[in-house]
C-alpha cells in the first residue's frame, strides 16, 4: 500500500510569484504577463508528458492559457493576492500514459465542478537522474470562479482556517479514491492510502517532498561528490534521517522476529 502523495499550496505575489510565471513553467510554454510585460520562455522545457485546461461548461474563453492566466492576474489588485492555487499530486506508476492522463483530468474535472474555477494541468514525466517511477502531476486553479465573461468571486475554502484542513483532507480522500479505481480499472494490484503512516498505526518516518529547486540542487550536488555525496538541502538531510531511522526500525523488528520465532521453537521442544 503506497502512501498518497497530495499537496496543494497558493501562488502568491507576496513570494515574487505570479500566475502566469507559473503555469509557463509547468506546462512548458512562453507566456507574456500582461501585468508586467515579463515574458517566461519555458518552450524548451522536456518532461512534459501532457497539458491540457479544463474549464467550466459556457467559459470557453478561459481554455486558452494565456488569456486565463492573465486575466487571474489582472483580477487581483493587493501586491500579496494569491493569483492561482496548486495541486501536485503523484500518479501511480503503474498506469500507463493514456490511464494517467484520464486519471489526472477526471480529478481535474472534479475540482472544477467542486469549485467553479478552471484547472490548468501539466503531467511531468521522473526526472532523467530521479527515481523513474516519479509520474506526477501538476493542477493549477484559479483562486476565483470562472464565468462565461471573466473571473468572478474568490474561492475562499480553500483559504479560511475553519474550513482549509477538512477540504484539503476529503480533497486528499477523493484522489486517492480515483488513483485506486484506476488501478482496479487497469488491473493492477497496488492501492494508494491516504492516511499518514502514524494513521495507520505504521511506526515509519514519511519522507517530504523536495520539490523542483531542492531536487536540482541535490542531483548536482551527487553529480559532483559522487560515492561520497551527503545531501546538502534541508529536505534531503530530513529525506536521509528518515530513511535511517526507518532502516533502525526495520532491523529492530526483523530481531524481534527472530527472538519471538526462536522463543516459540524453545517453548514447542520444551512440551515436547
Amino acid at each position: 500500500m503506497a502512501i498518497c502523495h497530495f499537496d496543494v499550496k497558493a501562488v502568491s505575489r507576496a513570494t515574487g510569484r505570479s500566475a502566469v510565471a507559473a503555469a509557463a513553467y509547468r506546462t512548458g510554454e512562453t507566456l507574456t504577463n500582461d501585468r508586467d510585460g515579463v515574458t517566461h520562455d519555458y518552450a524548451k522545457r522536456t518532461g512534459v508528458d501532457g497539458k491540457f485546461v479544463v474549464v467550466p461548461s459556457g467559459c470557453e474563453w478561459a481554455a486558452d492559457r494565456s488569456k486565463l492566466w492573465n486575466a487571474a492576474e489582472a483580477a487581483e489588485r493587493r501586491k500579496d493576492a494569491k493569483v492561482a492555487r496548486e495541486y501536485v499530486v503523484a500518479i501511480p506508476h503503474e498506469l500507463d500514459a493514456p490511464a494517467r492522463e484520464a486519471l489526472v483530468r477526471g480529478f481535474a474535472e472534479s475540482i472544477v465542478e467542486r469549485f467553479g474555477v478552471a484547472a490548468d494541468v501539466a503531467l511531468h514525466a521522473p526526472g532523467k537522474d530521479g527515481d523513474q517511477r516519479n509520474h506526477h502531476a501538476h493542477i493549477l486553479t484559479t483562486t476565483r470562479v470562472v464565468e462565461p465573461d471573466g473571473l468572478g468571486a474568490k474561492t475562499r475554502q480553500l483559504d479560511v482556517a475553519s474550513t482549509a484542513a477538512a477540504e484539503v483532507s476529503s480533497l486528499r480522500e477523493l484522489w486517492a479514491m480515483q488513483c485506486n479505481e484506476a488501478l482496479e480499472k487497469n488491473h493492477q494490484k497496488a492501492r494508494v492510502e491516504p492516511r499518514s503512516y502514524a494513521a495507520q498505526g505504521i511506526d515509519r518516518v514519511p519522507g517530504v517532498h523536495l520539490g523542483p529547486e531542492a531536487t536540482a540542487i541535490e542531483r548536482r550536488e551527487q553529480k559532483a561528490q559522487g560515492q561520497n555525496y551527503k545531501p546538502r538541502t534541508f529536505k534531503a538531510k530530513q529525506n536521509a534521517a528518515a530513511a535511517e531511522r526507518n532502516a533502525v526500525i526495520d532491523a529492530a523488528k526483523k530481531l524481534i522476529g527472530a527472538a519471538e520465532q526462536a522463543i516459540t521453537i524453545a517453548t514447542s521442544a520444551a512440551k515436547e
